[in-house]
C-alpha cells in the first residue's frame, strides 16, 4: 500500500467517525415505535399478498378446471 493510500484512508476513517458524532440516534421508545411500524407494515402486505394469490390461484383453477 502506497503512502498516499495510507493518508487517504486514514483521512477517510477520521472523516467517518466525525459523521457519526453529529449523528441523532433515536431514542428507545422512538426505535419502539419504528420497530413496531416496521413489524405492522410487514404484516399487513403479507397478509395482503397471500389473499391476492390465493385468490388468483382459485380463478385460474375455475377458468382451467
Amino acid at each position: 500500500m502506497a503512502e498516499g493510500e495510507k493518508r487517504s484512508m486514514g483521512k477517510f476513517f477520521r472523516g467517518v467517525g466525525a459523521e457519526m458524532k453529529r449523528v441523532t440516534w433515536p431514542t428507545r421508545k422512538e426505535l419502539t415505535r419504528y420497530t413496531l411500524v416496521v413489524l405492522g407494515t410487514v404484516l399487513f402486505i403479507s397478509v395482503f399478498f397471500a389473499l391476492v394469490d390465493t385468490g388468483i390461484s382459485r380463478l385460474v383453477r375455475m377458468i382451467l378446471g
